[in-house]
């Protein structure tokens, strides 16, 4: 019977990607979303995955929805930490509430989420765990502190989980994309995408949602078995670590 993957916020950008690629790799994918409902309808409607909707920074929505993939699916063997948002701002004007909110979203719900499927991992002695970080958690960003400390932060988490489960056949992962060509990115001005994002990337472009998303298929694979602990950095070449 398939493996099933749940990939929070996974109808839009780099998570739309990973859920349609894990599909195309066999998995039952379960697609979380948080406020979009007309994309996520879209999202269905072309992909044929299910879509789930339930806000991951709130500990009890997470327990409904687990519970209810699970119900619908079966036990989730693969989970993609990818939901995130930004708030940016300089630290000497950032609110409490954009750190908060950041911090709520991009960490909080990772805790959430793993916490929730961990034990039916350990139990059955098989799970893959991979979580989303970016550049900007590897190197900080001016005016990203809020981001860039929950970023760094799931490094910290994914090592010391991947330790305390390794012996029980769950792997822990982390990707740290560079930039990708999302909506995010091609909001930016081009002047500041030609003269100051895209000089810093050796290759000279741009990633791509399924660059991304090529990524977690791999480390989801049975046959990543080996790899646990691991950051993966994709991003052109900009961060070398």
């Amino acid at each position: 019977m398939a493996r099933v993957a749940v990939v929070t916020g996974g109808t839009r950008g780099i998570g739309q990607a990973i859920s349609v690629a894990l599909k195309k790799k066999g998995f039952r994918v379960a697609a979380n979303y948080g406020g979009n409902d007309t994309a996520a309808r879209q999202f269905q409607a072309d992909t044929g995955i299910p879509v789930y909707k339930w806000d991951v920074s709130d500990y009890a929505a997470c327990e409904k929805g687990v519970a209810s993939v699970t119900r619908e699916l079966g036990a989730i063997d693969v989970l993609v930490n990818n939901a995130g948002i930004t708030r940016d701002g300089m630290l000497h004007r950032m609110t409490k509430e954009n750190w908060d909110a950041v911090m709520s979203t991009n960490l909080d719900s990772v805790f959430n989420m793993s916490r929730l499927v961990i034990e039916g991992m350990r139990n059955r002695k098989y799970g893959r765990i991979v979580n989303i970080s970016s550049i900007n958690g590897r190197k900080g960003q001016m005016g990203q502190a809020n981001y860039s400390a929950a970023k760094a932060a799931l490094l910290g988490f994914t090592k010391a989980v991947a330790q305390e489960n390794a012996a029980r056949g769950v792997t822990v992962n982390v990707i740290a994309p560079g930039y990708i060509g999302t909506e995010m990115v091609a909001a930016m001005p081009k002047d500041v995408l030609d003269t100051k994002v895209l000089p810093l990337i050796p290759v000279g472009r741009l990633g791509t949602v399924e660059e991304i998303a090529r990524c977690v298929t791999f480390l989801a694979d049975e046959e990543a078995g080996f790899i646990t602990g691991a950051c993966l950095d994709a991003n052109g070449g900009q961060y070398m670590a």
